[in-house]
């Protein structure tokens, strides 16, 4: 993903300045061995803290019509944080407010985003709200496109439920709570989908243990990913 690059203010979703991320180079940013990857030369920001760098307004293009849609039905408080990269948009939200966006999203006839195309989860482990839900959004009418985002702590990890709204993300949410621990409020049937419904934590939170594999004809085991090469 790639909602921490832009212009402006570095400023979590929560509020607070925060610098700018540095970069790195290569698909695993390892510097010490062959590039076995093919992605030698791929240059990636590394976002630093809680920083999210909020793109300065006007916006140009649609952006800007859905902003401004958004803050008129909404409040101007609806918007925490803008982000333009690589001709895309990032609106972030609150998580008590993700219902209310998306339903303004949808039925507003100059926003009319229809389609809710996927409802995934990032762990940023540095931030103070460190689990993130990304929504994207698809208007058929218009042929536009959007991502909503928002952020949690695991002291709280409760995001509003859009299933009323668009009733696609029923098991994408509840893929999030089973991969991320992210409870999604108001959610018909929030069960685990991936994992044993007695699994033990949450498998992609960058915390949780990667463990090892026991192959149990010979006798051997093969190490977790993090023994088996050096990464940065």
């Amino acid at each position: 993903m790639s909602d921490e690059h832009g212009t402006g203010t570095g400023e979590d979703v929560q509020g607070g300045v925060q610098p700018v991320g540095m970069q790195r180079k290569g698909l695993f940013g390892a510097a010490d061995s062959g590039d076995t990857s093919g992605f030698g030369g791929l240059v990636q920001a590394t976002p630093l803290g809680a920083e999210v760098v909020s793109t300065a307004e006007p916006l140009g293009g649609y952006f800007d019509e859905i902003l401004a849609a958004l803050r008129e039905l909404l409040g101007e408080d609806v918007v925490r944080a803008v982000v333009v990269d690589r001709g895309e948009l990032t609106v972030y939200i609150a998580p008590d407010r993700t219902e209310d966006v998306c339903r303004v999203m949808r039925d507003d006839e100059s926003l009319r985003f229809e389609l809710c195309n996927s409802v995934s989860g990032v762990d940023y482990p540095d931030r103070r709200n460190r689990l993130h839900v990304v929504y994207h959004l698809t208007s058929m009418t218009y042929r536009r496109r959007v991502r909503l985002e928002t952020a949690v702590g695991l002291d709280n990890p409760v995001v509003h439920s859009v299933t009323s709204v668009y009733p696609t993300a029923d098991w994408q949410e509840r893929e999030t709570w089973d991969m991320f621990g992210v409870v999604f409020e108001g959610h018909p049937h929030l069960t685990r989908i991936l994992m044993p419904d007695d699994w033990e934590g949450h498998p992609q939170r960058k915390d949780y243990p990667l463990g090892g594999i026991a192959v149990e004809y010979k006798g051997a085991h093969i190490p977790p990913p993090d023994e088996r090469r050096s990464y940065k």
